[in-house]
């Protein structure tokens, strides 16, 4: 048993007849009153997000999980299919396990939750950031650089994120996954 004191970004708890991965926590101590823990929380069976608020000292149920390197092979419907990377297993996992699947580039390498006392796959944890290319850009306009202006990109996952007006296409960029935004343009 664990305590709001314990959780963290990532931690996996029992809730509700259900297992979610927290996403979000901020720890909020009022002037007045007990202090408390708002999280949003994101199933790993449904994918369903909700926002909880646990009063402080409150008890969590978290659970035991394992991380395994796996590669991402390929798409398929709604599915994706995943090799581990020491036993060349392979397993496939629904969409709504997965963060951000729409920056996901097929040799990818992420780390896969397992819940420990099943084996069962909770959730896909993607890198930090991923390179990819831009495969389709309109021009920036001339003279439109006063304020910070983006335009709409689509890259090589078929991902569209808003980039700067210099990004072309053919060009690498680094993409935050978490957030799905552009991070900065890679020389070659």
């Amino acid at each position: 048993m664990a305590t709001t004191s314990d959780i963290r970004k990532g931690l996996c708890i029992r809730f509700n007849h259900d297992i979610y991965k927290i996403i979000e926590f901020l720890h909020v101590k009022p002037g007045k009153g007990p202090a408390f823990v708002r999280t949003k929380l994101k199933s790993v069976t449904t994918g369903k997000t909700l926002d909880n608020t646990f009063s402080a000292g409150h008890k969590i149920e978290d659970v035991r999980v394992e991380t395994r390197t796996y590669q991402y092979l390929y798409p398929e419907g709604d599915t994706f299919h995943f090799m581990n990377t020491e036993d060349y297993n392979q397993i496939t996992l629904s969409k709504d396990s997965l963060d951000s699947p729409d920056l996901l580039k097929e040799g990818e390498t992420v780390t896969i939750l397992f819940n420990a006392e099943d084996n069962m796959p909770l959730s896909v944890e993607m890198p930090a950031h991923v390179i990819l290319e831009v495969t389709h850009a309109e021009p920036g306009v001339k003279g439109n650089t006063a304020t910070n202006a983006t335009k709409p990109a689509t890259l090589e996952t078929g991902a569209r994120i808003n980039v700067p007006l210099f990004i072309n296409e053919g060009d690498k960029i680094k993409v935050e996954t978490e957030k799905g935004t552009y991070v900065e343009r890679i020389k070659e």
